[in-house]
């Protein structure tokens, strides 16, 4: 403002000065003023738009319309949960982790179990898969875990991101020893092996390989499109449902698919 002041100065002539310096001060801070509110709109504008787009992303899930039948994926991380508060609300079932590896037994497994059962819910377990070691002993570690007594949705293999292994996999070895995983898994509950997979790694080692099973994708804001016959969607990390302190994984059936036709 002191530039515009100082070149004001040597224009105006002796009589018409003061005068003309009030205008011109006038306009100058007027000028200023309506910079600073612009700004300052602006400002709140980008503020709303931003909180908009996260309110969005944060709460956007799939048409109710298409897919009715909700669910969630659980683990010890998700700590004690209250499962009869969860199925009152808009659960319909849950999957539970009960291993990982040939020797990691989920300490929250069998609570979880029994209190998702008592609570109702359709339920059923799923190992975490192990690229370092065999699917066979990974196999013997899940069905030493799980009762495979009991009426359950079919037995679930989540494959995820590798692990730092001492000898990297190649991707032959990864499908023969998550064949025989399912191979040992599918003879002892006489049920097929659905397999969790994002689209990485569906497309890394899956994708082409002939391994007929269902498929449990994952894609958050959008219709998963790397497998068209999906049965389950995971559609956000970031759920929240009564009764499970912080986040969880929220799924969905697919279109017209009903959880009496996936425990068949």
């Amino acid at each position: 403002m002191a530039m515009f002041w100082n070149w004001h100065q040597r224009r105006c002539g002796p009589i018409t000065c003061e005068v003309d310096n009030l205008v011109f001060r006038d306009k100058v801070s007027r000028f200023f003023l309506s910079l600073i509110r612009t700004l300052f709109y602006a400002l709140v504008g980008c503020l709303l738009l931003a909180a908009g787009f996260a309110w969005f992303f944060m709460t956007w899930e799939p048409d109710r319309k298409h897919y009715p039948v909700r669910g969630i994926d659980v683990s010890h991380h998700q700590g004690e949960i209250d499962w009869q508060k969860v199925a009152q609300n808009d659960v319909a079932f849950a999957y539970i982790k009960a291993t990982e590896g040939t020797d990691f037994k989920d300490k929250a497994f069998s609570q979880n179990w029994r209190q998702a059962k008592s609570a109702g819910l359709a339920h059923g377990a799923y190992h975490f898969f192990s690229y370092c070691s065999g699917g066979a002993d990974q196999a013997v570690n899940f069905l030493e875990t799980i009762p495979l007594t009991e009426v359950m949705l079919p037995p679930v293999l989540d494959i995820e991101t590798p692990e730092n292994c001492p000898d990297e996999p190649s991707k032959e070895t990864i499908l023969r020893e998550v064949s025989a995983f399912i191979t040992f898994v599918e003879e002892a509950t006489n049920q097929q092996v659905l397999i969790y997979v994002p689209e990485d790694i569906y497309l890394r080692y899956l994708a082409g390989m002939g391994l007929n099973r269902r498929i449990w994708v994952q894609s958050e804001w959008r219709t998963p499109d790397y497998v068209t016959d999906w049965s389950l969607w995971q559609f956000s990390n970031k759920g929240s449902v009564d009764g499970i302190s912080g986040n969880v994984d929220l799924n969905v059936l697919a279109e017209g698919l009903t959880l009496d036709r996936i425990l068949r």
